[in-house]
């Protein structure tokens, strides 16, 4: 008995060739994703010379105050909002690098720019910050260097982009992105300017239900039919005015009008368009959207890194009270000027009158 446990003992444990190469190569990978891995992180903290770069606290959730102007998503989504540069993401999709953005969606608020950017996200070459950063209009004095931490990391050929609606209407961030960039290409999601302000107003109203009604904001005077361009939700709309701050730092084709109702009705083929203007080969197309009956917009059947449906959240697509249509007609005709000129400075007739 003892003889034959020493005899076992004494036998080598093997295994069968192929399963030790395969156990070898699982073994190698394992240290090599291991290292990839370790250095994807330290890396980043260097700076392009090789020294350590100051490390930083991380940038606080950005507060958005109900009915400030440019506000276009709530504190729920921006938490909500995937972080397209955490360490997970960007090891999956290779170490790559902090860029400032190439693209940026500057506006309009409650135009649909919401919509758009989680539709371009869909796109593998599209690489986007979830929250809106807010840099150019709130955030400037931090620097560069702050808002390129925000962005996520990106491959060569991707294009890193981001959206805060508030830029359009913001006197100094035409200036602000020509000296960050000359090239950088601006997108903006235009809508119904009456709807549009109507929208502003809806939302303001469900944040503040004691505001004053929308008809008594919306005139200086009711009687003389005065309209009180001071509100922001009258203002934003102006967009022949705002456009001409930004045609002085930008060239008209560097610039791309999305129409917030064509989002609606066509999504594939605006983000057609969009696709067309980034350089990107047109991979979103019908494919990837289904009418959402009771929200009255389209929806994502399969959004960025899911494989399932997905809408925007529950504060896209709100009922907007009954308006006086005597009011809504005065709005119509003060904004008639405004746009018909708006549509000769971009080319395009949208359709709003």
């Amino acid at each position: 008995m003892g003889q034959r446990l020493n005899r076992c003992l004494d036998v080598p444990v093997t295994l069968p060739p192929l399963r030790r190469r395969l156990l070898l190569l699982f073994i190698m990978l394992f240290l090599w994703l291991y290292m990839f891995y370790s250095c994807a992180g330290s890396c980043a903290g260097l700076t392009t010379r090789g020294s350590p770069a100051p490390l930083r606290a991380a940038p606080p959730l950005l507060p958005l105050l109900p009915g400030e102007p440019g506000e276009d998503s709530s504190l729920e989504e921006q938490r909500a909002a995937p972080d397209a540069g955490s360490p997970i993401s960007s090891f999956f999709n290779g170490s790559g690098t902090k860029r400032l953005p190439q693209a940026i969606i500057i506006g309009v608020k409650k135009g649909g720019t919401r919509a758009l950017l989680e539709f371009l996200r869909v796109h593998p070459d599209v690489r986007a910050v979830g929250a809106e950063p807010h840099f150019f209009d709130r955030n400037y004095e931090r620097g560069l260097a702050w808002y390129r931490e925000l962005m996520p990391r990106t491959l060569e050929g991707q294009i890193t982009m981001e959206k805060t609606p508030s830029y359009f209407v913001t006197k100094e961030a035409p200036a602000r992105i020509s000296s960050m960039s000359k090239g950088t290409k601006l997108i903006v999601v235009v809508r119904d300017p009456v709807t549009r302000a109507i929208s502003d107003y809806t939302q303001t109203l469900s944040k503040k239900p004691d505001i004053p009604t929308f008809e008594s904001l919306t005139f200086k005077n009711r009687t003389t039919g005065l309209i009180d361009t001071s509100w922001s939700a009258i203002q934003i709309g102006i967009y022949a005015k705002h456009l001409e701050n930004w045609l002085l730092y930008f060239p008209i084709g560097q610039i791309l009008f999305v129409s917030g109702e064509r989002l609606i009705s066509d999504p594939a083929g605006e983000l057609g368009r969009v696709q067309d203007f980034l350089g990107l080969k047109r991979i979103i197309t019908d494919k990837h959207f289904y009418f959402n009956k009771t929200k009255g917009f389209p929806c994502l059947k399969k959004a960025e890194g899911s494989s399932k449906p997905h809408c925007l959240g529950k504060t896209k697509g709100r009922t907007h009270p009954d308006i006086d249509q005597e009011v809504v007609q005065r709005l119509r005709d003060f904004y008639r000027p405004f746009n018909m000129k708006f549509y000769q400075m971009t080319g395009q007739d949208f359709g709003w009158d």
